[in-house]
């Protein structure tokens, strides 16, 4: 049901409660309505987030936003969308705060959320959070297969801007495992990925890491 028919719905069960006495639709309109604002708060936070990522000026609505949606979907029962709000939580405190401690338990239950409700999609995004987590600590072989499962997720949905994405990462923790000629391999095809797909935000993140990580690029 989009946004609208649940809006229609709820002004029609207004109707029915108060035209035709029927004392269980306000309750029915709440959900409907509930519905609409977990959507439209989770939509807003991520938009807040990419001016976040684009300006790095902290905008407190955002985990407010996420918080709220959380909230909503754990009411309503909705196990995939409560997952995805609560990784929005946690890559919040992550990429905003710079707050590890609290992010790495949201991205726990964010996977495991999404695992229940079969979202490969949240799933591949909590996977690549905890990556991160783990290349910040120094454990790279775990953060390796962190974002190798995500990539692999990432695949099966046909994703292709996130496993370029991904391959960026998997790129850096090559190098840094020594593994220089894994790392030109998997930062040409995120190039080629990248390029496939008009990812111009991804073609930057890999000329970043060919430069940092001294690596040409792929010969004509």
């Amino acid at each position: 049901m989009t946004a609208d028919e649940r809006l229609e719905q709820a002004e029609l069960l207004y109707e029915r409660a108060v035209f035709g006495g029927d004392s269980s639709a306000p309750a029915s309109a709440d959900r409907s309505l509930d519905e609409v604002e977990a959507h439209l708060a989770l939509a807003r936070g991520r938009v807040i987030h990419a001016r976040f990522l684009e300006e790095r000026a902290e905008d407190a609505r955002e985990l407010e936003l996420f918080e709220r949606a959380a909230e909503l979907y754990g009411r309503l029962g909705d196990v995939r969308g409560e997952g995805e709000a609560v990784f929005w939580v946690g890559a919040f405190h992550q990429v905003v705060r710079d707050d590890i401690d609290t992010a790495v338990p949201a991205f726990a239950r964010a996977l495991d959320l999404a695992t229940r409700a079969g979202d490969r999609l949240t799933m591949s995004y909590a996977l690549r959070h905890l990556g991160f987590t783990e290349h910040m600590a120094g454990r790279l072989d775990e953060a390796r297969a962190h974002l190798e499962e995500s990539t692999r997720l990432r695949r099966e949905l046909g994703f292709l801007p996130g496993v370029a994405a991904n391959l960026v990462g998997l790129a850096y923790l090559a190098a840094q495992q020594e593994r220089r000629d894994d790392a030109a391999a998997l930062l040409d095809e995120a190039t080629d990925l990248a390029g496939s797909t008009r990812s111009h935000g991804v073609l930057r993140w890999v000329a970043g890491a060919r430069e940092e990580l001294g690596l040409p690029g792929r010969a004509a």
